[in-house]
């Protein structure tokens, strides 16, 4: 078993030797593929904030949804800033579960007279130089989205932009809230497309 070692390093030492001496060139091809991706980084706060109280993991909580004295909405806005890179042409889509912001947790049932029980919003993207707008109207309880076809790849920042006016109720114009909890889910995806 020794010799067997000790021979094969003796035929392993000259080949490296002869191929450094060696001046021929041989070229050969080298080919990939990147598959169709996009990735969407976390969300993170940036820029203008007014009665957000910050980002906690993927929630974004309004610190004071009513004006104490009017007993309507109180003005608030958002910008959200996510890391994003498609290696492909693609689509960028924004849903709103709800189209707008509704009660969560208590009954659903008919505002009493004069009440808005929904809360209006506007979310705006900016992404590869181009702008999806979205407005959920909180008329119907529904799902409400917006989409965009960017035909080419593209990396940087996707911007979100919230905004809820003062005032804004899906009753009319400053009419006071009824009381609870109020939510939507936004949801942001970013599809590659052929």
């Amino acid at each position: 078993m020794r010799s067997l070692s000790i021979l094969a390093i003796a035929v392993l030492l000259p080949l490296p030797a002869v191929a450094q001496t060696s001046s021929e060139v041989r070229p050969f091809d080298v080919t990939g593929q990147v598959p169709g991706t996009c990735t969407l980084g976390a969300p993170r706060l940036g820029g203008a904030q007014a009665n957000f109280r910050g980002i906690n993991g993927n929630s974004l909580p309004i610190d004071q949804l009513v004006d104490g004295t009017t007993l309507s909405t109180r003005p608030a806005s958002a910008e959200i800033s996510f890391d994003a890179v498609c290696a492909f042409p693609h689509l960028l889509r924004v849903e709103s579960q709800n189209n707008g912001l509704w009660r969560t947790g208590e009954r659903s049932g008919v505002a009493p007279e004069g009440f808005g029980d929904a809360v209006p919003y506007r979310a705006t993207l900016l992404w590869a130089s181009q702008t999806l707008a979205l407005f959920a109207d909180a008329r119907l309880r529904r799902m409400s989205e917006g989409t965009l076809y960017v035909g080419a790849t593209a990396t940087g920042t996707l911007q979100l932009n919230l905004v809820i006016d003062a005032g804004a109720t899906n009753h009319r114009a400053n009419a006071p809230l009824v009381a609870g909890t109020y939510g939507d889910t936004l949801r942001i995806t970013l599809e590659p497309q052929q």
